[in-house]
């Protein structure tokens, strides 16, 4: 059973990733300290390389850990069973990744409808609370459109709503104005403060994009494989 998170919705401790090929080992994540407060947006800054994507991965439960702890709404991953874990990212996690992986065959509506048809809601009642965060993201007016008549910042806006759509308490994001002009980008971050502005949930974006920095409450600055300082600071209005 899932803990009121009225602190932090992630806590990663002395967490340590490494990859092996051929014989090699190359350590990603050398030891994070990391949180994700409930109530706040929290942006992962660093150079390529560094590990925000790992860390990323790690926090969503797609990717396992070597060593250390990590918690999502008061869990331990590792204790969970391949099931458990599964069911708590369709439950409660939102992905907004730089690959859109939208479904070629379904139009713009449907595939922001995938969470909750998927969690068992028929396609109308999906598509009924879809519509408006499509709508919010200047996409309503496409939302009978296939992808492949999309641009790459439509793709990623619908992208956005599906992740959005079954209100999750996480939502992980790696760069997710990458592909947006400055204005749509604007919005995508407005919109994902909002959902931050809940008691219950917390938003974690790796970016590069400084033009959005100024929407976090929270900047953890990462070197190295290491979370090497906290900004905290005032979120824009």
């Amino acid at each position: 059973m899932l803990r009121d998170a009225s602190e932090s919705i992630v806590e990663c401790r002395e967490t340590i990733k490494e990859f092996t090929s051929a014989g090699n080992t190359a350590r990603v994540l050398r030891g994070v300290d990391f949180s994700a407060p409930a109530g706040k947006l929290t942006m992962l800054v660093g150079p390529s390389g560094c590990g925000k994507t790992t860390l990323l991965s790690i926090i969503a439960g797609l990717l396992t850990p070597t060593s250390g702890r990590v918690e999502l709404f008061g869990q331990d991953l590792a204790k969970l069973s391949d099931s458990a874990r599964t069911q708590l990212r369709r439950k409660h996690i939102g992905f907004i990744f730089q690959q859109y992986n939208l479904v070629p065959s379904l139009s713009v509506i449907e595939n922001a409808a995938v969470p909750l048809v998927a969690a068992g809601h028929s396609d109308a009642a999906a598509q009924n609370v879809a519509r408006p965060i499509l709508d919010a993201l200047g996409m309503s007016t496409h939302a009978k459109r296939l992808p492949a008549l999309l641009s790459g910042g439509q793709q990623q806006r619908v992208a956005i709503a599906r992740a959005l759509v079954h209100k999750p308490r996480l939502i992980v994001c790696d760069e997710p104005t990458a592909a947006l002009d400055a204005d749509s980008g604007q919005t995508v971050m407005r919109l994902l403060r909002d959902i931050a502005l809940r008691p219950d949930c917390a938003v974690v974006v790796v970016t590069h994009d400084s033009r959005i920095y100024h929407f976090a409450d929270r900047i953890a600055h990462m070197e190295d494989g290491l979370i090497q300082n906290v900004e905290e600071q005032t979120r824009a209005a």
